[in-house]
């Protein structure tokens, strides 16, 4: 009986996850700061329901079981050699973003009609993940980049429902690397992302090819100049960004992000990096409203902007903000002690409602 439960259950979240819906993105950066910490931050939109999103923590030696297409919890087991925290979604076992005790950051990304995994073989249960909790088997396993790709190449990556969406997923370690890897034809493919960014579908070379098509913007101001008999002029600051993609396209982000990152005036410290961050992201919150047809605007979330996370690697720390408060809120990995701590899976937030602080005028 618990298993037939078990298995509707999650079959009503694959197949919730598996409707293409307006606003299904997500958009990640990385900032370095003058003391040569490396941070990494992203947003997490789902503009359908909302993702009952929490943050969990991991002690060392906690074993976990894949979920697999045969609708149960029976796939591979694995057990952290490394405690991590991470913010989940919808399920504690659904990890999204995360990061380890040795510095390791992981997260999936959405990648609708692009991946394509290896076809789920009953016989490979044992060696089989499902995509959506790879992030948790990498952060238990890893400490770099370079272990990422060995783990990867000992499992079978596939997805519960075969209707479901596939995903890409961005690791990056204290080194300051950065690793994209999709999933095509079956077939694990890693790409350095020197860049620091990533959106969702196309593929990521295909958006790195992209960003040739804005070879003329540049920070700054654009010069007045004659044209014909007349003078032109720019009619505001900014005017070498006019043209910077503005809607909320995966493409459009991924320039938009680009653009945004690289021009940042680089910060002092791994906090100054973290707030702005938050700040370049906030140039990605996507309002409800943009992306329903009047009168489908679901009633239980106020953003498709679920949640926003930014990582400082070095300082074990994550940082996050949600939809219903924006303030800035942060757990630090070195005041855990993974080797004692139980395993725990909480909202991330206790009350959904924004903190206001009221000024009081004598």
């Amino acid at each position: 009986m618990r298993k037939t439960i078990l298995s509707i259950t999650l079959l009503a979240l694959v197949g919730a996850l598996a409707v293409p819906l307006s606003a299904d993105a997500c958009t990640g950066i990385t900032l370095r700061s003058k003391d040569g910490t490396t941070v990494v931050a992203r947003t997490i939109e789902w503009a359908g329901s909302n993702l009952n999103s929490q943050y969990v923590v991991v002690p060392r030696g906690y074993t976990q079981q894949s979920y697999t297409p045969d609708g149960g919890m029976n796939g591979m087991r694995f057990t952290a050699r490394h405690g991590y925290v991470g913010f989940a979604v919808e399920q504690k076992e659904f990890i999204a973003e995360g990061l380890n005790e040795t510095g390791l950051s992981a997260g999936l990304f959405y990648f609708p009609n692009s991946g394509e995994y290896q076809k789920y073989d009953p016989a490979e249960k044992n060696r089989s993940i499902a995509d959506l909790q790879l992030v948790s088997f990498i952060l238990g396993e890893c400490g770099s980049v370079d272990e990422v790709k060995a783990k990867v190449n000992e499992v079978r990556i596939t997805n519960v429902d075969p209707r479901a969406s596939t995903v890409h997923w961005r690791f990056a370690d204290t080194s300051g690397r950065q690793l994209v890897l999709e999933i095509v034809g079956g077939v694990p493919r890693f790409y350095e992302n020197k860049l620091g960014v990533l959106t969702n579908s196309p593929g990521f070379e295909w958006h790195l090819t992209n960003l040739n098509n804005y070879v003329n913007l540049f920070p700054g101001g654009a010069s007045e100049h004659l044209f014909g008999n007349i003078e032109l002029a720019p009619l505001g600051g900014g005017s070498g960004f006019l043209g910077l993609p503005g809607d909320f396209t995966p493409p459009s982000r991924f320039v938009r992000a680009a653009f945004l990152q690289v021009t940042a005036p680089q910060r002092t410290t791994a906090f100054e990096s973290i707030l702005q961050c938050f700040h370049i992201l906030n140039n990605f919150d996507i309002p409800i409203g943009a992306q329903f047809s009047e009168g489908e605007i679901p009633a239980d979330i106020p953003s498709a902007t679920q949640w926003t996370a930014a990582t400082d690697m070095t300082h074990r720390i994550l940082y996050y903000r949600t939809m219903y408060n924006s303030v800035i809120r942060s757990i630090d990995l070195h005041a855990i002690d993974f080797s004692k701590v139980q395993y725990r899976a909480k909202p991330l937030d206790v009350v959904k409602s924004q903190t206001i602080e009221i000024i009081t005028v004598e």
